[in-house]
């Protein structure tokens, strides 16, 4: 056997058998192994407990909402007009939504009429969609100057974040009002304008009143994401493209936009599927105005009439948010763990 001169950290000896000894860090992963007992039988066991909540707080309700959203609500039969429990009702929970189909009083299928719950299913979905790519757009922009602004030394710095930060923290239910007082028709906001704008009364208007409640309260999340991700990018990098002579626009474009693209795209994420299932900033704003409806307020609403025709609703609602969640993980680079993995390994997507 073989050995060569020198210390022994970090060197691999040749054995006997022709293989190779571990290392110092394999011997120390080894190690830990077995002075905890780790083996895969006792990892399920560590772990074991935060799959049960998981399971009761997470599982359970999505699995009792799909088995409801396939029953009967229960009410009167048409044919007869005594109350009668549920039973199966197959797809036609879906199709109601989906296809606005409601049941008239001979029991067959007709389009649903003009303000009813079931009418307002493809508004809702759009409200949804235009308030999401809207609201998270403006506030990536302005979220990540505000974020570059905080990133920076000088005086009165830590007075600014809290400044900032200061719109995020109130509660929804409190902005909603806070906005709605601005926005009544003998508001500050009319006042200032010199107009007279039924802001929460008009469709287009009320509309805008939402957006620009949800970016001032919201912003400073998305600011505070970004600048995580902005600090952890080393001062060298910059004062080395400083030396190399590189711009400005350069040094943002080839160095901050693809090393803060993890924290930004975790921002996104986040604030995307907060958006879709917006409720309470609309629905206090403008009080049930049916041009600011989203799902959830449908949802809400429809509970009043019937809890399984609601649960179909919420799976609805569920399945568009997973999948739009999927899209930004899958195709936009919204995991933060893989696109490090890539910029470690100097793949850049």
């Amino acid at each position: 056997m073989a050995l060569p001169t020198g210390g022994t950290s970090g060197v691999v000896v040749a054995t006997a058998a022709g293989g190779t000894a571990p290392g110092r860090g394999e011997h120390r992963r080894t190690d830990k192994k077995k002075r905890f007992g780790l083996s895969s039988g006792r990892a399920w066991l560590l772990i074991a407990p935060t799959l049960v909540i998981l399971a009761v707080v997470i599982a359970y309700p999505v699995v009792r909402a799909v088995i409801m959203s396939f029953q009967k609500d229960a009410g009167l039969d048409p044919a007869t007009g005594m109350f009668v429990k549920g039973g199966s009702a197959g797809f036609s929970n879906y199709t109601h939504w989906i296809l606005q189909q409601c049941t008239s009083a001979s029991g067959t299928l007709v389009p649903c009429p003009p303000g009813t719950l079931g009418s307002q299913f493809w508004g809702a979905v759009g409200n949804t969609a235009f308030f999401t790519v809207v609201t998270v757009s403006i506030e990536v922009v302005i979220g990540f100057a505000m974020a570059v602004i905080m990133g920076k030394t000088f005086a009165g710095r830590a007075l600014l974040r809290a400044a900032i930060l200061i719109p995020w923290a109130i509660p929804t239910a409190v902005t909603a009002k806070l906005w709605y007082f601005i926005f009544a028709y003998d508001g500050i906001a009319n006042k200032l304008l010199g107009t007279q704008i039924l802001w929460t009364g008009d469709a287009w208007p009320a509309r805008f009143a939402v957006i620009i409640a949800d970016v001032w309260k919201t912003t400073p999340f998305m600011a505070l994401l970004v600048l995580a991700g902005l600090q952890m990018i080393p001062a060298d990098v910059y004062e080395a493209a400083r030396v190399d002579g590189a711009s400005a626009w350069q040094r943002f474009t080839r160095i901050t936009l693809p090393l803060v693209k993890p924290a930004l795209m975790v921002a996104i994420l986040f604030r995307t599927m907060d958006a879709l299932r917006m409720y309470d900033l609309p629905a206090i704003l403008t009080e049930g105005n049916p041009a600011t409806r989203t799902i959830s307020i449908l949802v809400v609403d429809q509970i009043r009439q019937g809890f399984n025709s609601a649960a179909a609703l919420s799976t609805i609602s569920f399945i568009f948010i997973f999948v739009v969640a999927f899209i930004l993980v899958k195709f936009l680079g919204a995991n933060a763990v893989a696109t490090q993995e890539n910029q470690r390994r100097g793949v850049v997507r």
